[in-house]
């Protein structure tokens, strides 16, 4: 076998199972030099669960683990995961550097530190490299720490990089810069790559070849994508066939109850029952939802309703007013993981009622929700992390659908699902402002935005808000025009 053609990573007959829940079930998968590889399957098919085996977060229970490097030792792996795991209390330099120290104790003196630093994200996004290399990580949106996470797994110098979701958060032309520098690292170091996504585009963009999991076995073994059209990788993940049918655009009476959102440079008023989209860079949506969930950092931005203030004091405050909040941070922002999935499920009723113990009726609530979500949980008593991403995500969700709210703003809510739960997503939160409830929805996927918004309002690479499509002129080129990005 040449250099060029080297099995990296050889995996045969996987199995692993936590309790009676058998998550890989006999899975093969193999990772060449190369070679961008793209691991498909749907939520809860066992694509995390193999790769922390791989990099030795948890132990397989049975199965062969085969490694080669063209050194002659276990070829080096770095992984962004899907949870991003940045430390806090240390700045973005501290926290790219760490992956370079010689040993657990050794430190990489400061100056060192910011050109390691420096450089990395200079390959993904300059404006950061040199505004935030001493910025505390925990002070990093989500999309920046996206970045960070990505930019340290770049500069490790690995034969082998383990990307899971890693696009979840990045803007188009972030995510195409991203895409050269992988595609530069293949052609030039004949490293391996494992590239896991929902969105389909990037995958074809991206990729040489696919595994699809279904229910922890191999389903479709490193075939070259150029063999598979769209609709049979769907179906081989055992996804819902593709609805061709567009979404019936709605009519919206004006009644009382219209919120305005006051910004910098002019009014958006948002009707009740009306989905409102957030398209463009997160400097400008983000400063919107900071208003509206009662975090402060608004930009300028303030909200006019009947019997609200101008900003929401605390978030709080805004559940208080009937303002829900659905982060696409769910490790950080939405999961309670030490409580189990009840306590999940009532924790914004908790809030805005002041309770802490959960009464009968609310069981069965909640088991109703459950079953409506479609939620794979063994118990409602169970921890959250049972759970696979798209299911703790749809428990987000599921937090606010029998509170009485009037507006409820998601921030990616579909960060890291597969396409089944993405449209179960849609239904729910189409069913949401059907009763009545107004919907504020940032998406950095615009063709997600364009089938399931009313109107969308666009921002441009520096925040500003530039315009507000309504759904007679939806189309990519008209987003691309006013946000200033690539369709």
């Amino acid at each position: 076998m040449s250099a060029s053609d080297l099995e990296l990573i050889s995996v045969r007959n996987l199995h692993k199972s936590f309790g009676v829940t058998k998550v890989l079930r006999g899975l093969n998968f193999t990772v060449r030099s190369g070679q961008i590889h793209a691991l498909l399957g749907g939520n809860g098919a066992g694509k995390s669960t193999m790769i922390r085996i791989i990099t030795g977060g948890i132990r397989k229970d049975d199965g062969e683990i085969s490694f080669a490097s063209r050194h002659g030792a276990e070829p080096r792996i770095a992984v962004v995961h899907q949870e991003l795991a940045l430390l806090p209390d240390l700045s973005v330099a501290e926290n790219i550097a760490l992956v370079h120290a010689s040993s657990a104790g050794s430190l990489v003196r400061s100056k060192r530190q910011a050109e390691i630093g420096h450089a990395a994200l200079s390959l993904i996004d300059p404006h950061l490299a040199e505004h935030a290399l001493h910025r505390k990580a925990g002070e990093l949106s989500m999309h920046e720490g996206q970045i960070v996470e990505i930019a340290r797994a770049l500069s490790t110098g690995a034969e082998v990089l383990l990307l899971d979701e890693p696009t979840a958060n990045l803007t188009v032309g972030e995510t195409e810069r991203l895409f050269v520098v992988l595609r530069r690292l293949v052609t030039e170091k004949n490293i391996g790559i494992v590239f896991v996504s929902h969105r389909m585009k990037e995958i074809r963009q991206l990729c040489d070849v696919c595994t699809i999991i279904r229910d922890g076995l191999t389903a479709v073994d490193a075939a070259p994508l150029s063999t598979l059209s769209d609709n049979e990788i769907v179906h081989q993940m055992g996804q819902p066939a593709h609805r061709d049918t567009p979404r019936a655009r709605r009519e919206i009476a004006v009644t009382e109850g219209t919120i305005t959102l006051k910004g910098p440079t002019g009014n958006v008023p948002v009707r009740k029952g009306q989905i409102l989209g957030l398209a463009g860079a997160p400097a400008g949506p983000s400063q919107l939802i900071a208003l509206l969930n009662g975090t402060g950092r608004a930009g300028g931005w303030k909200v006019a309703a009947e019997g609200w203030p101008e900003r929401p004091s605390s978030p709080r405050r805004a559940v208080e007013l009937g303002i829900g909040y659905v982060s696409g941070d769910r490790r950080n922002k939405g999961v309670l993981a030490q409580l189990p999935i009840v306590d999940n499920v009532l924790a914004s009723r908790r809030i805005r009622e002041g309770r802490h113990l959960v009464r009968n009726s609310e069981r069965e609530e909640c088991l109703d929700l459950v079953q409506r979500l479609k939620l794979k949980a063994g118990s409602i008593w169970d921890l959250p992390g049972t759970l696979s991403g798209g299911n703790q995500q749809k428990l987000l969700v599921a937090r606010w659908l029998s509170m009485p709210l009037k507006l409820v703003v998601f921030e990616e809510p579909t960060r890291g699902v597969d396409i089944g739960t993405k449209r179960d997503i849609y239904d729910l939160i189409r069913s949401m402002a059907e009763q009545g409830t107004t919907v504020v929805w940032w998406s950095t996927e615009n063709v997600e935005l364009l089938e399931l918004c009313d109107e969308i309002l666009a921002f441009d690479t520096e925040g500003q808000a530039k315009g507000l499509l309504p759904a007679d002129q939806f189309n990519e080129d008209a987003l691309a025009d006013l946000t200033g990005m690539a369709a």
